[in-house]
């Protein structure tokens, strides 16, 4: 697993894949047609009995990776994640307890968040960096464009709803870093085991870099 070179997981590329995994077995040849897609950063999600198992494989496996887990609801989860080889974490929301965790293990993180209260909340906290979820349903490019004006420094990586055809509108907003999506992973390709086809459509959400916000 390649370390972040970048101090912020949002400038990693302009797409964080957002990965469930069924079987371990997928787990490096899926994250190897990502990387060789250029989406070297990937979000394995705590939401299959496989998931630690993907994560130490990708780690110990995929040269150029960096691999981290999401749907992160738990410190117990913050520690199993870190001690598989987990290079940053991301929750869907977060609570004091999670957050304490999370800036205690040493890997960068993103607590999720989906109104201005939320936002404001981390601030206070000395947190910049976070997701908005779920991005669609929670107001989508107005709401993040409503807050870029009183609260600039807050920058956010979008995921919920959000394709190949919506993303570039995501990533023109100034406090957009990436957008996370799984567009890139279609379920029949993963089934078909089409590596290829999964490295090609990564490398299309590689190209999106409207605005220069992600480079």
């Amino acid at each position: 697993m390649a370390s972040m070179a970048s101090s912020s997981l949002l400038d990693l590329a302009p797409v964080l894949p957002v990965v469930v995994i069924e079987d371990a077995a997928d787990a490096v040849p899926l994250a190897r047609a990502l990387v060789a897609g250029g989406l070297p950063a990937i979000e394995v999600t705590l939401r299959t009995p496989a998931a630690l198992d993907a994560l130490r494989a990708i780690a110990d496996e995929v040269s150029g990776a960096v691999v981290g887990v999401g749907t992160v609801l738990t410190p117990g989860q913050v520690k199993e994640a870190v001690a598989a080889g987990a290079g940053f974490l991301v929750s869907p929301g977060w609570t004091d307890l999670l957050l304490e965790s999370m800036q205690g293990s040493g890997v960068p993180f993103l607590p999720g968040v989906s109104t201005t209260s939320e936002v404001v909340a981390l601030l206070e906290r000395g947190v910049r960096e976070m997701k908005f979820f779920p991005a669609a349903a929670a107001g989508g490019t107005a709401y993040l464009r409503s807050l870029a004006g009183p609260l600039p420094q807050a920058r956010f990586c979008p995921t919920g709803g959000i394709g190949i055809d919506s993303a570039p509108d995501y990533l023109a907003l100034p406090n957009v870093g990436c957008v996370g999506g799984s567009w890139m992973i279609p379920a029949d390709a993963v089934a078909a085991r089409d590596w290829g086809r999964i490295e090609a459509l990564a490398r299309e959400a590689a190209a999106l870099s409207a605005g220069g916000t992600c480079r």
